[in-house]
């Protein structure tokens, strides 16, 4: 898409606080990281067009948020042979709960809105769920829920802020997250660490995970994104693979500003 491992190990899988409010350690407002994409279309496989992830101060129905941007856009060639240029912004509150997501997808010759949106009472949250595609609303529906649920950047802020001490390769933690209308189950599973170079020229040591969501929207499922985060309190996502069923997108770190931690 933040900060504990959730001490309930049960056959390797750690389970999340029902209160959806964690604690932010990994980043502030002010950060920007800026990628180099790449894309894998099975017979072309090159750079691609740049990437964005910003994180700014604001202000969602009077409380004090995160607003976070992620944006995607393919260039030259790429572009050329399937355009994607996307747009997904997300508040998420101080406690790292998620308040609004949207989506502006123009990829090919489709383009689609989406929004979700969270509201909180007592123990439940009620998502709704809204997309138009090429200018037919697709869905508007209501979902009523009793436990945490992320969308496609909000779990962002979530994973970054892991405790990831003491995992062993297997280890997972069970999520819940909502995908176009549709809750469905995500895994977040520990690959351990490695070393890896960014397009900035540096070396970093990563925490790689992947995230298995249960969406017929991703050709591999188990797979459906792959991130390296530096193994520092920062947790920058350095490498970020996503597969969708027209291919492959790779993001890698071509440089970050306004961290939090030195």
């Amino acid at each position: 898409m933040p900060i504990l491992v959730l001490l309930l190990l049960l056959l390797n899988v750690m389970q999340v606080d029902a209160q959806c409010k964690l604690t932010n350690t990994a980043f502030e407002s002010g950060e920007e990281i800026k990628y180099d994409l790449y894309m894998n279309l099975g017979i072309f496989n090159a750079r691609a067009g740049r990437g964005l992830l910003s994180v700014t101060e604001a202000n969602y129905r009077g409380d004090d948020a995160y607003k976070l941007v992620m944006m995607f856009n393919t260039s030259g060639l790429a572009g050329n042979i399937y355009s994607v240029n996307d747009t997904l912004t997300s508040f998420v509150d101080k406690s790292l709960r998620p308040l609004l997501f949207t989506k502006e997808a123009a990829e090919g010759k489709d383009y689609s809105v989406d929004r979700q949106s969270y509201t909180y009472e007592g123990d439940k949250v009620k998502i709704r769920s809204f997309r138009v595609r090429n200018g037919k609303e697709q869905f508007d529906e209501v979902n009523t829920l009793e436990h945490c649920t992320y969308d496609y950047l909000s779990v962002l802020p979530y994973i970054r802020n892991l405790d990831y001490t003491g995992m062993q390769t297997g280890d997972r933690l069970h999520i819940h997250f909502i995908a176009g209308k549709k809750p469905v189950n995500m895994y977040v599973n520990y690959d351990g660490i490695s070393k890896v170079k960014a397009n900035n020229g540096k070396k970093y040591e990563v925490i790689n995970i992947t995230l298995t969501i249960l969406d017929d929207a991703f050709e591999d499922q188990k797979k459906a994104l792959k991130a390296s985060l530096t193994n520092d309190e920062n947790r920058i996502p350095v490498i970020i693979d996503t597969t969708l069923k027209f291919g492959a997108i790779r993001a890698v770190l071509k440089s970050a500003s306004g961290t939090r931690n030195p």
